[in-house]
């Protein structure tokens, strides 16, 4: 029985379902009332239901039936829902799946638009030019992620896995000995200024032996994990890189719709230094999913990703599918691109980073869901293993270097760091690894300078001058936060908190013309009048999209914390979960502050 069900009905629903259904006992699976902080232990604690974090939950439940045995298994997840932080849109290949769910064609998946017609182009501002396609996209699906994600989490619990979304990690656990040992949900019920309000609720502590962080890309916990245990270096990885992503879902004519129809680019309206390209899936219900990924180490401090992506629409060849639809959905993400050269090292004491956590993003595919599940269900195996030998998860190492994950990865790993030399260079260099070489050059190519230290200074470039956006095909960053369905409440704390608060008019403006105002996709950042009338930064942290763009940085790493993400999207749980407690303690007064039941 999962949790987000007790919450969404009231507190007699709750005494009715503890009086019909409910089993009390005492036993290692508890839910433990105490003076400062509740707990719950599980065998293992996943922190994330995306495609890696579930995968890994099913592959688990599975080998305890083929080995008659039982492990219990627990997914946070930080969205209302699951697939609430997932924008649709999707070119899937089902190869992990294949592996994961045999049977997913009978069993009414929601993988029903196959790829129907596969084209590549390179983009001039008037004209768009047919290169011969790299992506070999036969077999694979046009999909919705997050009804792909509802899906997975439904097959889950029918093994037997708890699912609790809802709940955002904040903190990891560790012991005595410095091993990680589960982790911590945010408080609820805190004020803007800090002080609890009367419906504070304290985090609970999910303690588990074997903890899975499965957050995506950028997650504050995995990026906390790989600092302290050093991961990259005993990976020998290079540092990641990154991309943003801007994507919209839009509903056009159905003369124009053309079910599993794929499109990408190169070229403009970015500049011959930047890399980055389109995107656009036709999905089912005529439904088309359009986008435009920028590489975050962009060196003009005066581009603006969303407005290249307003522009992108007013291509001519893009312009005449758009007209006369409507746009459903906006949002942002960032991607890891380091592929190959940025893999860490994904096993820590008493854990392991998973999916795109890590980061096993295949870049010329364009593609990282597959390789993401195949990550969570090998180290689901590690896991399996590594509870019933008492071991530690080393072999999820082992295991990921044998894999077809390290062979995909190692063939492309140096299609992303060719482009460092230009986006025609790059086109040539990539070509001649995947049509001569075969991805089996003796030469792997590095990356070039992280991306905080890319950005050029203001002075070497000029500003840029975008259109202003028609209402039609662009649109400002205000009609698009409207359609991203961000919600956070006023009073609540700010999750964005500067460093130093005197870097952004020190160095951010003056040196860099304040960039952060241009690559957020929400406008977070911006710079108003001050008292004296001197320009100062402004964090707008209400309209925050949780993309994790603001980790490309300017300079130094020195600008903003993105804490764990405070309340967001949870106002609902605090009310809901007060009357439980109050109902459990009111049925069992006898077991305070002490009692436990089974889901």
């Amino acid at each position: 029985m999962m949790l987000r069900n007790l919450l969404k009905r009231n507190s007699n629903s709750y005494l009715g379902r503890l009086a019909s259904g409910w089993s009390w006992r005492w036993r290692r699976r508890t839910f433990c009332s105490e003076p400062q902080r509740d707990s719950i232990q599980y065998d293992v604690v996943i922190v994330g239901a995306g495609p890696a974090g579930l995968s890994a939950a099913i592959r688990l439940k599975q080998l305890c039936r083929e080995n008659d045995t039982d492990l219990s298994v627990c997914v946070v997840e930080k969205g209302a829902e699951l697939g609430a932080h997932i924008l649709s849109g999707n070119v899937f290949e089902p190869r992990a799946l294949d592996e994961l769910l045999p049977n997913w064609k009978q069993e009414e998946s929601p993988i029903t638009v196959p790829v129907s017609s596969d084209k590549f182009w390179f983009l001039t501002k008037n004209h768009a030019f047919p290169l011969p396609c790299p992506f070999n996209n036969r077999g694979n699906y046009v999909i919705s992620l997050s009804q792909l994600v509802r899906w997975m989490g439904v097959k889950a619990e029918e093994l037997g896995v708890e699912i609790y979304p809802g709940f955002a990690a904040s903190e990891i656990l560790y012991d005595s000995n410095d091993t990680v040992v589960g982790i911590r949900t945010n408080d609820m019920g805190i004020s803007k200024d800090g002080s609890k309000k009367e419906n504070f609720q304290p985090g609970i502590e999910l303690k588990g032996r074997v903890t899975l962080l499965a957050e995506g890309c950028r997650g504050s916990l995995s990026e906390n994990i790989m600092d302290k245990y050093n991961l990259r270096a005993k990976g020998h990885a290079q540092h990641q890189t990154y991309a943003l992503g801007i994507k919209e879902v839009w509903e056009i004519d159905k003369e124009k719709h053309k079910p599993g129809a794929v499109i990408h680019t190169l070229g403009w309206p970015l500049d011959q230094k930047t890399y980055g390209g389109s995107f656009l899936y036709h999905m089912k219900d005529r439904q088309i999913c359009i986008g435009l990924v920028v590489a975050l180490n962009y060196q003009n401090p005066f581009l603006s990703p969303y407005e290249e992506f307003q522009k992108f629409k007013h291509h001519p060849a893009v312009k005449p599918l758009l007209e006369g639809g409507t746009v459903l959905q906006y949002g942002a993400r960032t991607l890891n691109e380091g592929g190959f050269q940025s893999i860490p090292y994904p096993a820590f004491p008493g854990g392991a980073v998973i999916g795109c956590s890590a980061g096993f993003l295949n870049v010329p595919k364009i593609k990282g869901t597959h390789t993401a599940m195949k990550s969570g269900m090998l180290a689901a195996e590690a896991t399996f293993s590594a509870l019933r030998e008492g071991s530690n998860m080393d072999k999820y190492w082992d295991d990921l270097r044998n894999s077809w994950i390290w062979e995909e990865l190692y063939r492309a790993r140096n299609y992303r760091p060719a482009f460092e030399y230009g986006v025609i260079p790059g086109l040539a260099i990539s070509a001649l690894e995947r049509y001569i070489i075969k991805g089996r050059a003796a030469l792997t190519l590095k990356h070039g300078k992280p991306d905080n230290e890319a950005t050029n200074v203001a002075e070497f470039h000029s500003p840029i001058k975008y259109p202003k956006p028609d209402g039609v095909l662009s649109f400002d960053i205000l009609t698009s936060l409207h359609r991203s369905n961000t919600n956070h409440e006023h009073d609540q704390p700010a999750h964005l908190r500067l460093k130093d608060p005197k870097k952004p008019e020190v160095v951010n403006l003056p040196e860099y013309a304040g960039p952060e105002s241009r690559y957020c996709p929400a406008r977070v950042y911006e710079y108003v009048p001050g008292e004296t009338g001197q320009l100062k930064l402004q964090i707008n942290a209400q309209n925050c999209l949780h993309c994790k763009v603001i980790q490309k940085l300017v300079g130094a790493s020195w600008f903003l914390v993105c804490q764990n993400l405070k309340n967001m999207h949870i106002q609902w749980l605090e009310n809901s979960f007060t009357r439980l407690w109050t109902d459990l303690n009111s049925l069992c007064p006898q077991y305070r502050p002490r009692f436990c039941f089974i889901f």
